[in-house]
């Protein structure tokens, strides 16, 4: 019997800096079922903040995946022409990057790998981190929605008393949606309930 592969995922990081650590044990989840390629946005390759340092970053990426992550536009452009991924996930993604992705902008690592991936159709999963999701980002917010072969890893308000228009996904349910994600469909419910 001939062995069938593991699917491939990229597995791309944007700038909310205080959720960075949460993927972590979600991408070590997800090398048992699938080989995972990371990417980040130059800003998280390039930024020490107070929640987690660019270097720690990139080490605990390297170590998880087993390969350097991809940081430039140069680097993610053959994902498209070479069809290097059956599945895209940007966790977490800020309201910038989703409103770049929504108004086609190209001008990040992630955002490159967003358009080289989409090209071939191939899905995303999209997990939102993003203190603006329900104000300036919520028009983009609502165009990705919309687009078919884009899906959410399920958002719910995290702090509405204090943080108003932040949404952010429950990092727990990345592996049940990647895999409904790879098989074409929108893990439910979508919403939910305020934490």
């Amino acid at each position: 019997m001939i062995p069938i592969s593991k699917p491939t995922i990229g597995f791309a990081l944007t700038g909310s800096f205080c959720t960075i650590r949460r993927v972590f044990p979600v991408i070590e989840a997800l090398t048992k079922e699938y080989r995972v390629i990371p990417i980040v946005s130059e800003r998280v390759a390039l930024t020490d903040t107070r929640f987690i340092s660019a270097s720690e970053t990139l080490q605990a990426l390297e170590e998880l995946c087993g390969a350097k992550p991809m940081s430039s536009i140069f680097e993610c452009e053959p994902i498209g022409p070479q069809k290097l991924l059956d599945l895209l996930i940007i966790c977490p993604c800020t309201g910038n990057s989703l409103s770049k992705i929504a108004l086609g902008i190209t001008d990040t690592a992630v955002t490159m790998a967003f358009k080289a991936h989409r090209r071939n159709n191939g899905p995303v999963l999209i997990g939102i981190s993003s203190n603006d999701a329900l104000s300036g980002s919520a028009a983009n917010l609502g165009k990705l929605l919309n687009q078919r072969g884009l899906y959410f890893v399920p958002f719910g308000q995290d702090n509405p008393e204090n943080k108003e228009t932040s949404l952010i996904c429950d990092f727990g349910l990345i592996p049940a949606a990647a895999l409904a994600a790879l098989e074409g469909r929108q893990l439910q419910p979508l919403i939910l309930p305020a934490k």
